[in-house]
């Protein structure tokens, strides 16, 4: 056979153009770096040896160019030689798709997406082999007979297609640059496919066709790994992905076998072979995708456990947190071993966020829990219920909980060092038992009534639950629900106690006292109200009706010509509230009281908040003309100092110091008379600082001697009377009034010494 020159021509013009397509994917790999250059090494590696290949066929294919048909033998070696290049070729260059960055993440994901591509190519090379072999023989007498190098070739083309076509498929969009390379992988497989088949049987042209394929392929591999970045994550994960990768190969093959079982074809050894590696490949492949299912449901399994784990976590302290407790107390609740709660609340953590900042408190919450670690017993669960509040859950009897407790007590009493200097809290305990509550939520419920108690009886303390602790909740649940509306109901009255000049006992004024009476509950104590109101936010409204009812009873009095002043009580927060002083100007405007009748007194425990602020509000008050009196002296917080910043008019004398009397003998008569020290001191006080006195709490003929003489002019208690309906006081009025009545002087406003205050001329009131 003579080989025609253009052949010749051809063929050097395919090696060369091999040789540089190599070439130049050698020197793109060269120019990456990390893991980009691995991958571009190894396809330019394969490139080479596809090279290699090529250019021996293409040299034996010359030499034997002249004798041909005589070279068979020598063809046959020739061409296996070439295919087993080709092949390794192929695999070399799968190997370095499966290397891109992104291709695969793990050795399992690689030998995933291996077992796919092995799926895939077999099925595909078997629908090949049922369409060329007997008695199909699609390509009639141009079909290859059974050549190895063919046979080789073909299945190297179709591991190769298979591979790159499943890396392709799952590569995330845009595939264009990966989809080049895929399809020069493909064209160098078909070129060695080509090489090899012209070599064995088809003949020159054949062979240079397929060699002239060489060069296109490393053309699409270098256009294809031109891009920084070619290839995304491809998904190998089963779980996230379809499975037709397995159903649609083996029905390929399946509808291919019937086909050829119809046809009465006979299955070669190479088609049992080909099915076999088929059925493995897949038995494989299912095998990893079901290990892949376990190992993905042991880590849901791992990752559910943990989110529950923080769930029932508090993130500050690492202690349970409400849930945890919860869950821990459900799971022993039908344990026979005797459970006690413990609920804990720091005392005054409020200033700490307050003064330090919520850094610092997070620091000492974080700290009290360490303590509680180091000082419990194996088992027992403690918690962070929220905020500064805390509970231990022990497997204890009550007394050796309620011994637990009281050494908690002194070590998160304990100092708690921190940059910003040692801070000082206190903890307050509530202690309740299993026994007195066998459900969980009543158990966490009667915890925290114990601690409710311990914080009302001053702190820093361990109070174990008792079943009054529930009816007092229910009543003072019930009394806040019925105070709502007991304005409205008219359930709401007045009582007017006297106060009396001495030693005359005439009255001259009275103090106006809230009273409830509730159809169902009976009279309610203003001591059991009064602290509901201010802690419901309800005592600014009580207090507006308390100032117009006394305002109101006030304008009577001074229409019948009683000369009579009247005192309501304010609390801390009416008179800290801006809009207070506004309300008693329209309440003494709207019921047309003359301001000085008025007298509003306050409690020393107001004068304890803020001072500076507490003399801004009584000025403002004494601006609208009314009197200040200062409430309880001598039982609170004022210093004899503060007297003197105040803007008040009265003094109060607490009945504290006017029960402290004593015998003394006059000089001059020898008559023995009684003294009490506190009232002479505080009446010359008062007298140095143009203040008006009363003594409170008068209860027997002895303190009212005592009062007169410390030269005390007013005085309140039970010995004038206790608080009376408006008629009543008005009868004691009104026989105050009667013919031959002496004049009585009223108490004085207090000269203004830089205080703003009204007129300080003196009154005199008829008695």
């Amino acid at each position: 056979m003579q080989l025609p020159s253009v052949a010749t021509v051809v063929a050097v013009l395919g090696g060369l153009a091999a040789v540089a397509g190599t070439s130049v994917l050698i020197s793109s790999g060269l120019r990456r770096a990390g893991i980009r250059r691995q991958a571009h090494l190894i396809i330019a590696g394969g490139a080479g040896l596809a090279t290699v290949s090529a250019i021996a066929g293409l040299v034996g294919i010359l030499s034997m160019a002249p004798h041909w048909a005589h070279h068979q033998p020598q063809r046959m070696t020739l061409a296996t030689v070439v295919a087993i290049g080709i092949a390794v070729s192929s695999l070399v260059l799968c190997a370095g798709v499966l290397r891109l960055p992104g291709a695969t993440q793990s050795r399992s994901a690689t030998l995933r997406l291996i077992l796919d591509g092995v799926v895939i190519g077999a099925a595909l090379w078997f629908v090949g082999w049922v369409l060329l072999a007997e008695p199909t023989r699609l390509l009639g007498d141009a079909t290859p007979r059974g050549c190895p190098a063919i046979v080789l070739a073909t299945v190297a083309a179709a591991g190769a297609v298979g591979l790159v076509f499943v890396v392709g498929v799952r590569a995330p969009w845009p595939r264009r640059d990966l989809l080049l390379i895929a399809a020069g992988v493909i064209l160098v497989a078909v070129a060695g496919l080509g090489l090899a088949a012209g070599i064995c049987q088809a003949g020159p042209a054949v062979a240079l066709t397929g060699a002239g394929l060489l060069p296109v392929g490393f053309l699409l591999l270098f256009a294809g790994l031109r891009s920084p970045d070619p290839v995304g994550e491809v998904d190998a994960d089963i779980i996230r992905r379809g499975s037709g990768y397995a159903f649609l190969p083996m029905l390929a093959m399946a509808v291919s076998a019937v086909y050829h079982l119809l046809r009465m074809g006979d299955f070669t050894m190479l088609g049992i072979v080909c099915g076999s590696v088929e059925g493995f490949a897949l038995v494989a492949r299912q095998s990893l995708a079901l290990r892949d299912v376990r190992a993905y449901a042991g880590r849901l399994a791992e990752r559910e456990a943990h989110f529950r784990e923080l769930a029932h976590t508090d993130p500050l302290t690492g202690l349970a947190n409400r849930r945890g407790l919860l869950r821990a107390l459900q799971q022993e609740s039908g344990s026979a071993a005797p459970c006690v709660l413990l609920g804990l609340d720091l005392d005054g953590f409020k200033n700490v966020n307050d003064l330090h900042g919520h850094d610092v408190g997070d620091a000492v919450l974080a700290e009290v829990a360490q303590r509680l670690r180091l000082n419990l017993r194996p088992g027992d669960v403690a918690a962070r219920l929220g905020g500064d509040e805390f509970a231990v859950l022990m497997w204890a009897r009550p007394p050796e909980a309620q011994r637990v407790a009281e050494r908690l007590l002194g070590i998160l009493g304990r100092p708690y060092d921190h940059p910003a200097g040692r801070i000082f809290l206190s903890v307050s305990i509530g202690v309740a038992g299993q026994a007195s509550a066998p459900e969980v939520e009543t158990l966490l419920r009667n915890a925290d009534l114990a601690l409710r108690y311990a914080k009302q009886r001053g702190k820093n303390r361990v109070e174990r639950y008792d079943v009054a602790y529930d009816h007092l909740l229910r009543r003072r649940t019930t009394l806040e629900h019925e105070m709502r509306g007991a304005i409205e109901r008219d359930e709401l009255h007045l009582a007017f106690q006297p106060v009396v000049a001495v030693p005359s006992v005439r009255p001259v004024g009275a103090e106006a006292l809230l009273r409830w009476h509730h159809p169902k509950l009976g009279s309610v104590r203003p001591d059991e109200f009064i602290p509901l109101a201010e802690e419901c936010g309800m005592i600014a409204q009580l207090g507006a009706w308390v100032l117009h009812q006394a305002c109101h009873q006030l304008s009577v009095w001074l229409a019948d010509g009683h000369d009579v002043w009247v005192s309501v009580n304010v609390s801390p927060k009416e008179l800290h509230a801006p809009e207070y002083v506004v309300q008693v100007a329209e309440a003494l405007r709207a019921h047309r009281v003359p301001p000085q009748r008025l007298v509003l007194e306050v409690t020393e425990h107001a004068v304890a908040t803020d001072l500076d602020e507490l003399i801004r509000r009584l000025a403002a008050l004494r601006a609208t003309g009314v009197r200040i009196a200062l409430d309880d002296f001598g039982a609170g917080y004022s210093s004899l100092g503060q007297l003197r910043k105040l803007p008040i008019d009265i003094l109060k004398i607490d009945h504290s110091l006017v029960a402290e009397q004593e015998p003394i003998r006059a000089r001059e008569s020898g008559e023995r008379r009684v003294f009490a020290p506190m009232v002479d001191v505080v009446m010359r006080l008062g007298h140095q600082l143009g203040l008006e006195v009363i003594a409170e709490g008068v209860t027997n003929p002895l303190e009212l001697a005592a009062v007169v003489e410390a030269g005390c002019r007013f005085g309140q208690g039970q010995l004038f009377g206790w608080g009376v309906p408006a008629e009543h006081l008005e009868a004691m009025l009104d026989a105050a009034t009667s013919p031959g009545a002496r004049a009585v002087p009223a108490p004085r406003n207090r000269p203004a010494q830089n205080l703003g205050s009204v007129d300080s001329s003196r009154e005199m009131r008829q008695a």
